[in-house]
């Protein structure tokens, strides 16, 4: 006998969409999200795709009727409830545009809470789109299965930060001057883990960081990585042993 084919399949489209979703509910798309669904994957009138709202989880759904710009959708069960990331942020120095998306993509792919950029003293980026960002963010989540999408922070200079840092919460600092590995670390959430910019951080950023009672110095092996390396790096690590990596989730 042949076995029955899983539903929905694993090739369903999968969507980011701002409005609560509940059983029966009808929601319209618009615009690129709209034309990736009726232009690009050519979904037909009854055909399946997976729903997240940030808010109650992934619902299933079914396309109801799509022209070049909207799709109506109507919703049918949920599959998943709304995940809990581990609570890690990603406090980074911007960088240039193709490195930032990728830290962007990569850091919420791995399960990072909040991503916070922040301006120091070699930034060489210091304007940020937010609005490019946070479609990164979305396009990113989409891909790798999150429920849950990562906060986004406005810019914050380094000093404006660690003036205003919650006294619970660790800030793992990347110091290419040396530090400790993160097994000898106590990374328990709350943490959060700040990497620098492409030229570094000055020996005033430094002394201002090591002097914070939250600030724990964390050395990332031998080698001088980049900037964005390094974010990644530094969020797999704290992952696996802090993380929800070693769980079996």
């Amino acid at each position: 006998m042949p076995a029955t084919p899983a539903w929905p399949p694993a090739s369903t489209p999968r969507l980011f969409i701002d409005q609560p979703l509940a059983p029966d509910a009808e929601a319209v798309v618009e615009g690129a999200a709209a034309h990736y669904l009726i232009n690009v994957m050519r979904l037909k009138p009854g055909a399946p795709l997976l729903l997240f709202d940030n808010r109650s989880g992934e619902w299933l759904a079914s396309l109801v009727e799509g022209s070049r710009k909207s799709a109506r959708l109507h919703v049918e069960r949920q599959m998943r409830a709304l995940e809990q990331v581990p609570d890690l942020w990603l406090c980074f120095a911007p960088v240039k545009k193709a490195r930032l998306d990728w830290i962007i993509e990569k850091a919420t792919e791995l399960g990072v809470s909040r991503l916070q950029p922040v301006i120091t003293d070699r930034t060489i980026v210091e304007r940020v789109k937010q609005e490019r960002l946070e479609a990164q963010i979305i396009e990113a989540c989409e891909q790798c299965g999150r429920t849950a999408l990562p906060a986004l922070g406005e810019p914050v200079k380094l000093a404006a930060l660690l003036e205003e840092w919650p006294q619970t919460r660790k800030l793992l600092f990347a110091d290419e001057a040396g530090g400790a590995p993160m097994a000898s670390l106590d990374a328990l959430p709350p943490a959060a883990i700040l990497t620098g910019p492409e030229g570094g951080f000055t020996d005033r950023e430094r002394a201002l960081l090591i002097e914070h009672p939250a600030v724990r110095r964390m050395a990332l092996g031998p080698r001088i990585l980049r900037a964005e390396t390094a974010a990644i790096a530094a969020i797999a690590q704290w992952m696996g042993q802090a993380g929800d990596w070693g769980d079996g989730a």
